[in-house]
């Protein structure tokens, strides 16, 4: 049974109406510079003011919602780091001492850092919002990594913490992770969503070796076996395979989408919450941007599942929400250009005959 907000926020859904997307091409005709001369910002731009439904779309007070959690499938030798490193990469957010805290700084982008299943807890400030589902998931190769309860519990809080942030004034989100383990968790769940093989969609993540490499393959096999007869809707798929990051991450899809709020997927992880999020409702793929194309294998078919060609390919695969930084400081001026940009009429320039267009590539 779902949770009474669960359903509310599904229901609160729709899809873009085209008729914005219209509306923002025509806009687009009349600022001062040749038809399609900004490639893909002008198609940014008017996606955002389709999101909205305004011609005014404002994309302030960006935030950037990062979501941790351990996982039990680690006793499987999965990744080259310790479970503990996934408390202390969080302290390191706390301290602004990470990657994702440099580019948030320069671009001018908050930060929440997010507990929703830390094996190891951690002092807490201030700064971390705790919303611990349990202390980790279980191992995925031997039982259901969480209860159907606790995948919506994790869910729910990302609608929770998205919505909060939009009655804050914040117009765009962003979502990023942290856990040690949760590239096998994505690569089992990309599996399991697209029906590719292991192999096809496991990936090095934090700089697996061979033999590393191996143990992720083979333990998504494993749970595929194991679980995969039993997925029959998009909560058993978080609850049997899926992390607590993975699902709240999820949950900020969703209430974007029913706020007309545009959300940035990172990297990999990430493009796996969106695309549970379009299972649960198809209309959620019109409210999102995918940030940059990962090096991992398992993203392209998740991309191309939920319909998005990222912003960025910079061969990037930290997670944290890095890509989603970027990518939102070039959302941010692709606004600011149809927003702030001046017309023909106000500026007083001399469009160019229609017979003298021509073509513009996009990007």
């Amino acid at each position: 049974m779902l949770q009474p907000s669960f359903e509310a926020v599904l229901k609160r859904i729709q899809p873009v109406d085209a008729d914005w997307i219209a509306q923002a091409e025509e806009r687009q005709l009349h600022l001062t510079k040749p038809p399609g001369s900004l490639g893909r910002l002008e198609e940014i731009a008017n996606r955002c003011a389709a999101i909205q439904r305004t011609l005014s779309p404002t994309v302030r007070s960006p935030r950037i919602l990062i979501f941790a959690a351990d996982h039990g499938v680690c006793e499987e030798g999965v990744s080259p780091y310790p479970q503990a490193v996934t408390a202390q990469m969080v302290a390191n957010f706390l301290k602004g001492g990470a990657a994702i805290n440099a580019l948030a700084r320069v671009t001018g982008i908050e930060l929440q850092v997010v507990d929703v299943g830390l094996a190891q807890q951690i002092q807490e400030t201030p700064e971390l919002i705790s919303r611990r589902i349990e202390d980790g998931t279980r191992n995925f190769c031997h039982e259901a990594a969480m209860s159907r309860d606790q995948a919506v519990a994790a869910i729910e809080v990302g609608i929770e913490l998205a919505e909060l942030a939009i009655r804050n004034d914040c117009h765009l989100l962003g979502i990023g992770e942290m856990g040690i383990g949760n590239t096998t968790v994505a690569s089992a769940m990309t599996a399991a969503m697209t029906g590719l093989p292991a192999g096809r969609v496991v990936g090095r993540g934090t700089g697996a070796d061979e033999a590393c490499l191996a143990r992720k393959v083979k333990a998504v096999e494993q749970a595929l076996e194991r679980h995969g007869s039993s997925v029959q809707h998009p909560l058993d798929l978080v609850a049997r395979l899926g992390g607590f990051e993975i699902a709240a991450m999820c949950g900020v899809c969703l209430a974007a989408a029913a706020h007309h709020c545009p959300v940035v997927a990172d990297g990999f992880i990430s493009t796996v919450a969106a695309a549970l999020a379009v299972t649960l409702h198809r209309g959620v793929k019109d409210c999102l941007f995918a940030a940059h194309r990962s090096t991992e294998p398992g993203q392209g078919p998740l991309l191309e599942f939920i319909g998005q060609r990222p912003l960025l390919d910079l061969e990037m695969r930290l997670g944290e929400g890095t890509g989603a930084a970027l990518a939102i400081a070039v959302i941010r001026a692709a606004v600011a250009a149809f927003t702030e940009m001046a017309t023909f009429e106000s500026a007083g320039v001399s469009k160019a005959r229609s017979e003298n267009f021509l073509p513009c590539n996009f990007l």
